[in-house]
């Protein structure tokens, strides 16, 4: 497994001291954020960015493991729905001109909708689904689901269901532990049943239970990362496992988006090193 860092933490961080302060820190690979707010928003990136960017990557030895594309595919405004394809799409075009060596980055994206939608929207959105799967696998990438408290896919069974329906080796998950863990379900419970499926992943450290919970940088608060660890390489999991800083933490008064990055790192590089597992 490899150590990242997702440059959702950092909006408004300029990519260059971005890709500097993680690389610099010591992470193995980063995630591109492309939505709205972010200063690597997608409409922002033309040919001569994406090279520079590019360029950046490989001088300073970073794998791009993912691109946070996150949009819904559950919009029923037709121009509100064409806008998120053209993101979702353009990530997928962005990961072939990004990719560093021979693995392309799974483009991640949360579903949108509500939990209470899944029954009579679930085929809807496999046909959504199954558009943008068939765009990225023409191109050799993966798309990589994210289940999410308060969305149509909150919970593994449902994922699951979906990747069945879609049946595509494209379509993968971006497994994010911090939505179950704060429901009260155990860290193997979602380990055993996601990390074959997964594509990619998040950490982040957490507080509480729904509703009454709270998301923090790791190292905040209590998440057992090398327990996490071992169980996601007994799963047999070899990629990414990358530290995301949530909205709500940016909310903070104080936020420091690059303190937030050095907390991860020195909090998630310990945890391999206790859990005995070598960075290769």
């Amino acid at each position: 497994m490899k150590l990242g860092y997702s440059t959702w933490g950092m909006p408004t961080v300029p990519i260059d001291t971005a890709i500097h302060h993680i690389a610099q820190l010591g992470y193995d690979g980063i995630e591109l954020t492309i939505i709205p707010r972010f200063t690597t928003e997608l409409s922002t990136l033309d040919a001569a960015e994406r090279k520079r960017i590019a360029d950046m990557l490989k001088q300073h030895n970073l794998a791009l493991p993912a691109i946070a594309a996150h949009s819904s595919l559950l919009e029923t405004d037709a121009a509100a729905h064409e806008r998120n394809m053209w993101r979702l799409k353009g990530g997928v075009d962005l990961a072939v001109e990004l990719a560093q060596g021979d693995e392309l980055p799974a483009v991640n994206t949360t579903p949108g909708g509500k939990p209470e939608q899944w029954e009579t929207l679930k085929n809807f959105l496999a046909e959504r689904v199954g558009e943008l799967v068939d765009y990225a696998a023409e191109r050799g990438v993966t798309i990589a689901m994210e289940p999410h408290i308060g969305a149509i896919i909150d919970t593994p069974a449902k994922v699951l269901e979906l990747l069945e329906s879609v049946n595509s080796p494209y379509l993968k998950v971006n497994f994010d532990i911090s939505h179950f863990d704060i429901v009260g379900m155990s860290t193997e419970e979602t380990v055993s049943a996601l990390a074959a499926v997964s594509a990619h992943t998040h950490v982040k450290d957490q507080r509480g239970i729904a509703p009454d919970f709270e998301f923090l940088i790791p190292g905040e608060g209590t998440f057992d990362y090398v327990g996490y660890l071992k169980a996601m390489q007994a799963h047999g999991y070899d990629g990414f496992i990358t530290a995301e800083v949530s909205f709500m933490v940016q909310a903070r008064e104080n936020y420091d988006p690059l303190a937030a990055a050095t907390m991860s790192y020195e909090t998630l590089s310990r945890a391999f090193t206790e859990a005995g597992i070598e960075r290769t």
